[in-house]
């Protein structure tokens, strides 16, 4: 991912579409699952943290595979949350091959002038039709996911016309606790791009609405 902000043609710091998404994103859950936790006397930081783990290593196997980056060392994790994160990478491997889906574009950053936002994708998949490919470590699929794949569909189609992606939208995920992966697809997402457009323009008026408090 990109360590720089997302800068307009005319220099200035644009919000990236992850940022645009996160001023909405529904927390009310997230916020229940803490409470409860710290009503036991647990930690929820460390119930997030050793969660992860599993999916989050296999989260990392698929990158180095699809970025050709070094492999994460079995040696320096768990037996259990490496067998659990290896079962996973296994099964997003048949996946790869029954699909014959090839990673032709990785970590691509591109901005948008009209929409004035910026976002990296983690890969296009080329079969035929360019597809977009984007990788979570979650414990399921929520809706700002496809608004996200929208967004990024969006970003890529126009600053590259003439290679639009027409193969659709595909989201690997890889679960918090086991590590398991699934996979999910979107051939259209109209309405997710809708919702975009819509949390854009509000993300402007409420920063605006801010500098009046």
């Amino acid at each position: 991912m990109p360590t720089q902000p997302y800068k307009n043609a005319a220099g200035k710091r644009i919000p990236s579409v992850t940022t645009v998404i996160g001023r909405f994103k529904e927390s009310g859950a997230l916020i229940h699952w803490a409470w409860d936790l710290g009503k036991q006397g647990i930690d929820y930081r460390a119930v997030r943290d050793a969660a992860a783990d599993a999916g989050t290593l296999a989260h990392e196997m698929v990158e180095a595979t699809i970025r050709r980056k070094p492999f994460p060392i079995e040696a320096q994790y768990p037996a259990e949350m490496w067998t659990k994160a290896r079962n996973a990478f296994g099964a997003f491997e048949e996946w790869g091959k029954q699909t014959r889906l090839e990673p032709a574009d990785t970590e691509v950053p591109n901005t948008c002038e009209c929409h004035q936002v910026g976002g990296t994708l983690d890969t296009i998949f080329v079969q035929g039709q360019l597809s977009l490919g984007d990788w979570k470590t979650s414990g399921g699929v929520y809706p700002e996911y496809l608004i996200q794949l929208a967004a990024y569909r969006h970003l890529w189609d126009v600053n590259n016309p003439s290679r639009p992606i027409t193969g659709g939208s595909h989201l690997l995920r890889f679960s918090k606790l086991g590590g398991d992966f699934t996979h999910h697809y979107w051939s259209d997402l109209s309405d997710a791009w809708q919702a975009f457009e819509h949390m854009r323009s509000l993300y402007d008026i409420m920063a605006s609405l801010k500098q009046r408090t």
